[in-house]
């Protein structure tokens, strides 16, 4: 083991790979609050307005979902700019990740929103209870909480794609792992860092998303 591990350079390179973190932490954060926000306008736009723009939503929804991130995150910083739109990597990264996962978040609302019972909208138009505060107080506290497990699994799932972000130079824990590896030629440790770092942030995600899955159905339980 003495000649395959070293744990001198592992402890120089750990410090290192904890502030590279940093950036995987913030790009995961920002994509997902984007992806909820870009997938609750999909989801809404897919399910009301008039059938033109139900079908415009739907149709770049499908196409998102039907091309790779990879593809994507190219796009986004070497085309865009030919349009007039030059975005630093880290913006990039968000909007590329946040977009992607957007479209999936939008099919896990309209799930969601599709179980409420229809009677739940007719009984609020006999309230005389307008459609926003319908919506946000009465449809969505019955629709998020079923689909917190799978939107917690889409966190995680973004999180594990940041490492692509490296094609564009974003100073993530891949790309930081790769340039320590290129360095010194050896790859064991940061590499194996970075598989630890990933799996005790997924770890701790996945136990966030079921204290939350938890605390929401507590409060609609007292509700009913």
């Amino acid at each position: 083991m003495a000649g395959i591990w070293d744990w001198n350079y592992a402890w120089e390179v750990l410090p290192i790979l904890a502030e590279a973190s940093l950036v995987t932490v913030q790009v995961t954060v920002l994509g997902f609050a984007l992806a909820l926000v870009v997938g609750m306008a999909l989801a809404v736009g897919r399910m009301a307005g008039p059938k033109l723009l139900r079908l415009a939503v739907g149709g770049v929804v499908e196409f998102i979902r039907s091309t790779p991130l990879l593809i994507q995150i190219f796009f986004l910083y070497y085309v865009m700019p030919e349009f007039g739109l030059t975005l630093s990597a880290l913006l990039t990264g968000v909007l590329a990740l946040g977009l992607h996962y957007g479209a999936y978040c939008s099919e896990v609302y309209r799930a969601g929103l599709e179980n409420v019972p229809k009677g739940q909208w007719e009984a609020s138009i006999a309230l005389n209870l307008s459609p926003w505060t319908t919506f946000k107080d009465i449809i969505l506290p019955q629709a998020i909480p079923p689909v917190v497990p799978a939107l917690g699994n889409y966190l995680v799932a973004l999180f594990k794609e940041t490492p692509l972000l490296s094609v564009i130079a974003v100073m993530e824990l891949m790309q930081t792992a790769k340039i320590l590896g290129s360095e010194s030629f050896q790859y064991t440790e940061p590499i194996t860092l970075v598989g630890l770092f990933f799996l005790a942030f997924s770890l701790i995600s996945a136990a966030l998303i079921r204290q939350l899955e938890q605390h929401l159905n507590r409060r609609r339980n007292k509700r009913t």
